[in-house]
């Protein structure tokens, strides 16, 4: 086999080994020799350029032909996301040699040179070309702000896993500049910019430097989360655009630091990373995301997230999502996902626990540390129940299939978004977790529950690598069911391969909880004041008649999602149209409500004059059950299980 697998293989088996608490892990074999030189100039604020220069050191003397990788599958996307295209201007040389490199047919994310015989190191320079507006990517560099993923900076060599190949990574940063990251200096010592903006990091593995991505800004302030001194610290850094987005109140501050109490209490205890750091950016123009590392997550956001707390969620759970993935997914994490390096595809049939799972604690963390209120909690679940429930992709295909979609890669199609299903090993599999918990208190007599779980399976002993990072602990689906049998004796391999595999099964959730879903003819306050946290600035919140009409659309009248088998489907519309009139009146949101709500006795159906193209048509669509919005509504006589499990602990 070849050696990064023969290595991989031997990684997990020392692994099983080093299960105690205190034992290291083996050092690495194969490793590359030497430290990677690596120099990022990040101030070109105006272009969006970022120039790098590395230094490699050679494995062997003597002539040869190296490969060297840019990132294709990326941790946190679970797929071939990396993008090749944004590397530029690459040039290799060998002391003052210029050397030809050339694209492996084959894999593009490689370039092939031949080294000669005299040559002790190589010096190679490119530029990354990061999105700018209407580019139609998402922003990660503006006027006041940036993120550095380290792998679009980064060639490594073939051959070892990338974490037995080492780097020195430094940083040039804008004047007056701040950063936040994973990384420190040597010592382990928090770090900012020199007088001369350069910031300096002490080497990492590749593994861990891109594992350890870098926000900085014009505009930061960090938070401690944690007690004075705690052993292994918790900070929340943010960055705005504005100084006035980072001002934030007790309450709130406080809600994050009873997140990493609540995480604590959940996990038992032990937190297998060094530090973690929650970064934040809220900006209008940096781009929307969530993403996890072992040490840190990347979290974007609009800068209204400390604004009009009580009105709205606006995010915050996406922090604690995130924070949980530190433990599932970084230091436990499926075996078919544990590569040995971003080249060799990721197996992600276990993403239904990997993402799953850490949406349901997300949620319940986030209610239980008062980041959001019971209240809100449930119109969230309420809301996801609807989703769920309303997807007639279901019909057709299982949700064990959705774990392929990231292997696609970037630009599938989404014309019909809830046929096709997408990504939903998130939200519907928070629904198997929520009625895994309650099937485990249902059959323990409240005894045991998913808390229980997490402190056994996920908060066991951290293992350690030979310069200090946490080394992941694999686990296999056999491994997940084991855990819950000692917990609770249950065919749990039937109950979760029911709800993964069959197709038109009933909407788990919500049966033991206490509570069921109903309808409303008016959106709750929060939902009315709740917008999406993924997009671009100016994301405009959708008129929502999902459960009606079946139809999302935004002010213009612009159809932005059509529901299959819906009553608009039914009279032929679908996304992209634009919904010109209501009943011969110019299409206002409150003009089509009132349409909605006018026929539920068949007496007025409602006409509608929309726009494909050049082309107007009229259509009338006779839906008679009115405005319908999620709720959850208590069982008369049934226990509250749900407002159990939300409780703080």
């Amino acid at each position: 086999m070849p050696s990064s697998t023969r290595r991989a293989v031997l990684a997990t088996v020392f692994g099983l080994v080093a299960s105690v608490a205190g034992i290291a892990a083996p050092a690495p074999p194969d490793a590359w020799p030497g430290v990677i030189g690596l120099a990022v100039d990040a101030t070109d604020l105006d272009r969006r350029i970022v120039r790098v220069q590395q230094t490699l050191p050679l494995a062997a003397p003597g002539a040869q032909r190296l490969a060297l990788r840019y990132a294709r599958y990326l941790p946190g996307g679970h797929g071939p996301y990396g993008d090749v295209t944004r590397l530029a201007g690459l040039t290799i040389r060998a002391g003052d040699t210029r050397l030809a490199w050339q694209r492996d047919a084959a894999d593009p994310f490689s370039f092939l040179v031949d080294v000669p015989a005299e040559a002790a190191q190589l010096s190679i320079d490119f530029q990354y070309l990061a999105p700018v507006r209407g580019s139609g990517e998402r922003i990660s560099i503006t006027r006041q702000m940036l993120g550095i993923e380290w792998e679009t900076v980064l060639l490594y060599p073939a051959g070892p896993a990338v974490d037995a190949i080492r780097v020195a990574p430094r940083l040039k940063l804008p004047p007056q500049w701040r950063q936040a990251s994973a990384l420190r200096a040597e010592g382990g010592m928090p770090t900012q910019p020199g007088t001369d903006g350069w910031v300096e990091f002490a080497p990492v593995s590749v593994e861990t430097l891109v594992d350890s991505p870098l926000f900085a800004g014009r505009h930061v302030k960090t938070v401690p989360l944690d007690a004075p001194h705690a052993a292994k610290p918790v900070t929340l850094t943010l960055l705005a655009d504005e100084p006035g987005a980072l001002e934030a109140g007790t309450k709130q501050l406080d809600a994050h630091r009873a997140l990493v109490v609540q995480a604590d209490k959940l996990f038992g205890g032990p937190r297998h990373f060094r530090h973690y750091d929650l970064m934040l950016a809220l900006s209008d123009e940096f781009g929307g995301l969530g993403l996890e590392h072992h040490e840190s997550s990347e979290n974007g956001l609009r800068p209204d997230y400390f604004k009009d707390w009580d009105l709205a969620i606006r995010g915050r759970e996406l922090l604690a999502h995130e924070y949980a993935h530190s433990w599932n997914g970084k230091y436990r994490r499926p075996a078919d996902l544990t590569t040995p390096d971003y080249h060799q595809p990721m197996g992600n049939s276990l993403l239904w626990a990997y993402e799953g799972l850490t949406e349901y604690w997300g949620h319940v963390l986030a209610v239980r540390a008062g980041l959001t209120t019971p209240e809100q909690a449930r119109d969230r679940l309420a809301n996801v129940v609807a989703e769920v429930d309303a997807r007639s992709g279901r019909r057709w295909r299982p949700l064990q299939d959705t774990v392929i979609d990231p292997a696609i890669g970037p630009g599938p199609t989404r014309e019909w978004d809830e046929w096709q299903r997408n990504a939903d090993y998130y939200d519907e599999a928070e629904l198997v977790w929520l009625d895994a918990d309650l099937t485990l208190r249902a059959l323990s007599g409240g005894r045991r529950s998913l808390d229980d779980f997490a402190r056994a399976f996920f908060g066991g002993p951290t293992r350690t690598r030979a310069d200090g990072s946490v080394a992941p602990r694999p686990y296999t689906e056999d491994e997940l069911y084991a855990a819950l049998n000692a917990l609770q004796p249950n065919d749990w391999r039937r109950f979760f391969r029911e709800r993964l595999d069959r197709v038109g099964a009933p909407t788990p959730g919500l049966a033991a909880s206490g509570w069921r879903l109903a309808w409303a003819d008016e959106e709750s306050r929060f939902q009315a004041n709740e917008r999406g946290w993924e997009g671009e600035s100016g994301t405009e919140r959708p008129q929502n008649l999902a459960y009606s009409l079946g139809l999302r659309l935004i002010g213009d009248g612009t159809i932005t999602q059509v529901f299959w088998s819906s009553p608009v489907f039914d009279a032929g519309l679908t996304k992209g149209m634009v919904v010109v009139a209501v009943n011969d009146h110019a299409y206002k949101p409150e003009r089509l409500e009132a349409a909605v709500r006018a026929n539920r006795d068949g007496s007025a159906p409602i006409r509608l004059l929309v726009k494909d193209g050049e082309l107007y048509r009229s259509v009338a669509i006779d839906w008679r059950g009115g405005l319908r919005y999620p709720r959850l509504e208590r069982v008369p006589g049934a226990p509250d299980r749900l407002g159990a499990l939300q409780s703080p602990r």
